[in-house]
């Protein structure tokens, strides 16, 4: 089925600031092409992985998820369409614009759209991060997204039901927050329910070593940017990794470490009542997610 996450894509206000931010603040390189308005940021031998849209609001536009190849292709829109999920093959103009070979898109339960592809291209010369940074991905994808669904349940049934992702864990902090896989990395996907509305709350980019995450830390705080939490390590994954506000009003995770889990073995479907094992301190003031928005009437 499913077996990575690829890109994703925003629409926001303040594209332009992801030009600065994404390079200097994450390590992105920007490979933008000249004379488009789209802001793409590429963090390995990948054409890219995430683009900015310019537009009236921050909203979550669409995710790329990597299915593996042709066969998988047709596989994954088979089992969409036997649960009565409409999909929309992309014309030639959407393959190129995703860079890949095909796409197909659809929309959860929530709203958001997602999109199928494979074959996605390569650059053509080698990653040259501009903070000297080595992202980890490979086959295990770009790294995670945390999602905010009106109905936990529902995404629940929908992504381990009909698309295959495996539960890897609750946590239970008044909230349930649930984490599901697709490949060895602990979690490519996790929802928490907010009801009425949906929203982005962060994208998870992990780093080759503890030095990258300290550097990041410290280049966002000398910038200026707000800090949502502060370093910390995640009981769960493992992660140690601090979370920045970023222009468009979500956060990015910048993490290192994150536990691998065995395919092989059944699912852990483990249970923890803390977020936290030490650190991730919020700021002061609390901070109101800007990319939550009302779910329409339907």
């Amino acid at each position: 089925m499913i077996q990575a996450l690829s890109y994703v894509g925003i629409t926001s206000p303040a594209a332009v600031e992801w030009r600065t931010f994404g390079p200097e603040i994450l390590g992105l390189e920007d490979v933008s092409c000249s004379g488009e308005d789209v802001i793409r940021l590429r963090m390995d031998d990948i054409a890219w992985r995430v683009a900015i849209h310019p537009g009236e609001k921050n909203t979550l536009q669409y995710v790329g998820w990597d299915v593996g190849d042709k066969a998988g292709f047709d596989r994954v829109i088979q089992a969409l369409e036997g649960h009565g999920v409409s999909t929309e093959l992309g014309d030639a103009a959407l393959n190129a614009a995703r860079d890949a070979e095909a796409v197909c898109y659809f929309h959860d339960p929530a709203g958001f759209r997602h999109e199928l592809c494979y074959g996605r291209a390569r650059a053509h010369a080698p990653f040259a991060s501009p903070q000297g940074v080595d992202f980890v991905t490979g086959a295990n994808g770009m790294g995670h997204v945390v999602l905010m669904v009106p109905e936990l349940q529902a995404a629940s049934d929908f992504f381990l039901g009909v698309l295959g992702f495996r539960h890897s864990d609750d946590v239970e902090v008044g909230r349930t927050i649930r984490f599901m896989h697709c490949n060895p990395r602990h979690h490519t996907l996790a929802f928490t329910q907010a009801p009425g509305h949906r929203g982005m709350h962060h994208l998870m980019l992990e780093v080759a070593s503890l030095d990258d995450v300290g550097y990041a830390y410290d280049r966002a705080v000398a910038a200026g940017h707000v800090m949502a939490m502060g370093i910390g390590r995640h009981p769960n994954d493992l992660m140690t990794s601090f979370y920045v506000r970023t222009p468009s009003g979500f956060e990015i995770e910048y993490g290192t470490g994150g536990r691998l889990l065995n395919m092989a073995d059944p699912e852990p479907a483990g249970h923890y009542t803390v977020t936290s094992l030490w650190g991730h301190k919020p700021p002061p003031e609390p901070i109101m997610l800007g990319m939550l928005e009302p779910v329409p009437a339907s």
